[in-house]
């Protein structure tokens, strides 16, 4: 055993191997190497457009114990993993690892196939609905590896997440595999997360339900790494896919919360020309961004860019000129996929481009001001988004770690209290974000700041702002909630929480 941020963790877990435990944000950089890759080349006039999904899978000859990866750009409406891995259950295959960018309630059939032991691994960035909840009764049979965005990233180009084959939802295909998200009936935007799985799988396959004459326009990802093409009659539900327009929240609690953080920002002295700004598509964070509209028109700035999963509020500050670019991963609205799809400043990056920590420079790396938010949060600053105060898996990282490492500021905004539970503990149940990179938690009784940043104590003890120690918002938590009572849990594993580095955070246990 060994103990890390107040956790022990076991030298070696059953189903993932021995566990190199977390050292630090930053101790595992210097001198690294991607895995090389072996393509299978096309000869001159080899027809890439299969018939239907059947005689793929003839072709791709998948086996038992393989590693197969989809994207989730589709989100809540993505109809391919669940089509894919139908069909190889009916083929009676077994002891797949699904490695998924992000799983949906949409995916709950998963849990049958969990049962039925086709699937008996699940590598993810994030985790929620059925899937989740039946990860934390164990109903896996290995222990699912819940990994950063930056961090699926670099396991795929590292090495340490080999996969076999690639499933890519493809909005449009042309006929030799160039693929794009702006154009189609399932049109989602960007396909950053999908390109690390494009090129370095063994095998990549493009399912599509619009397949044009060759060559599609534009091309994200491109022929060069997709060996097949299945049209089918639909990749995903529009609707589960775009929510229309995010909006503001209205909430004059989560109000005063974005005007808080906003005066936060603008103390540090980080709003400025040439500044970047990343927040979250949740009404708070959204206020949050109008806020600091507001600074910026009042004063003249202009940002440099803006980044992350884009919403139609990012492109309105793109379109006032506030920012001069986007920096863009995924879509999260209709006006997001349509500027993306018809404004050149408008940019498009990878997963690995926006978060590998392994590269010579991600884009989180030049990122001023990060916008975060909590399911708990604890006195060392060490911040859950993984699990809920049950102790049930109800999300992941995503970008929350690799952004907290990257920014100058990364801010913390979250309500003290939450369905009458105190945000602030003792020791948060899962450690997903570590306290080192937490600089500043806003709730709407007070602002906390990390010790560690005295710089920021001192520029903002000198305002008005409500400052308080994070010990003195615990206890005001906790006079109006009382103290929680501790999750049970048993002590089977049932989810690595791995860093961005591939070192091991924490872990989740099976509830009681």
């Amino acid at each position: 055993m060994k103990t890390i941020l107040g956790r022990e963790l076991p030298d070696y877990i059953e189903g993932y191997g021995v566990v190199k435990p977390f050292q630090g944000a930053f101790s595992d950089v210097g001198q690294k190497s991607r895995k090389a890759v072996s393509l299978s080349s096309v000869p001159p006039n080899e027809r890439k457009v299969l018939k239907n999904l059947a005689e793929a899978l003839d072709k791709l000859k998948i086996r038992d114990g393989m590693t197969i990866s989809f994207h989730h750009h589709l989100r809540n409406g993505d109809h391919v993993l669940n089509m894919v891995l139908d069909a190889l259950a009916k083929r009676g295959i077994k002891d797949l690892t699904i490695a998924a960018s992000s799983i949906f309630p949409i995916h709950a059939p998963l849990v049958e196939h969990m049962e039925n032991e086709v699937v008996t691994g699940l590598v993810a960035n994030y985790i929620s609905g059925p899937v989740a909840v039946a990860l934390s009764q164990g109903k896996l049979k290995k222990p699912a590896i819940m990994q950063t965005h930056g961090g699926r990233a670099r396991a795929i180009e590292s090495g340490d997440l080999p996969i076999d084959v690639a499933f890519l939802a493809a909005p449009t295909a042309d006929t030799y595999g160039n693929i794009n998200g702006v154009h189609g009936k399932s049109a989602c935007g960007t396909l950053g997360y999908a390109v690390s799985d494009a090129e370095y799988a063994a095998k990549t396959i493009a399912i599509t339900d619009n397949l044009v004459p060759y060559p599609a326009c534009p091309i994200e990802i491109n022929q060069i790494f997709v060996d097949y093409v299945v049209e089918v009659e639909s990749i995903g539900d529009p609707k589960g896919i775009v929510s229309g327009t995010t909006k503001i929240t209205k909430d004059p609690v989560a109000l005063r919360i974005a005007k808080l953080a906003a005066e936060v920002m603008e103390s540090s002295g980080l709003v400025k020309d040439g500044m970047s700004f990343q927040t979250g598509a949740g009404g708070t964070s959204l206020a949050v961004a109008a806020e600091l509209a507001k600074i910026m028109k009042r004063d003249g700035v202009v940002g440099s860019f803006a980044a992350g999963g884009i919403t139609g509020y990012l492109v309105e500050m793109l379109e006032e000129g506030l920012f001069r670019s986007l920096f863009d991963v995924q879509c999260f609205d209709l006006k997001a996929i349509e500027s993306y799809r018809d404004n050149a400043r408008h940019q498009f990056m990878s997963a690995s481009m926006y978060g590998n920590p392994h590269t010579k420079g991600a884009v989180v790396n030049n990122l001023d001001i990060m916008i975060l938010g909590a399911t708990e949060i604890d006195t060392d600053f060490n911040v859950n988004v993984t699990t809920g105060s049950n102790g049930v898996i109800m999300g992941g990282s995503g970008g929350h770690s690799d952004t907290a490492a990257g920014a100058k500021l990364a801010i913390v905004v979250t309500n003290l209290m939450k369905a009458r539970l105190p945000i602030i503990k003792d020791k948060v149940t899962t450690i997903t974000t570590p306290g080192e990179n937490v600089d500043v938690i806003v709730t709407e009784r007070g602002i906390a700041i990390n010790p560690r940043r005295t710089d920021l104590l001192d520029k903002l003890s000198k305002t008005k702002l409500p400052l308080m120690s994070i010990d003195e918002l615990k206890s005001v938590a906790e006079k109006i909630t009382g103290v929680p009572k501790a999750i049970e849990t048993s002590e089977e594993i049932v989810a690595i929480v791995e860093y961005r580095d591939g070192s091991v955070i924490d872990v989740v246990r099976k509830v009681l």
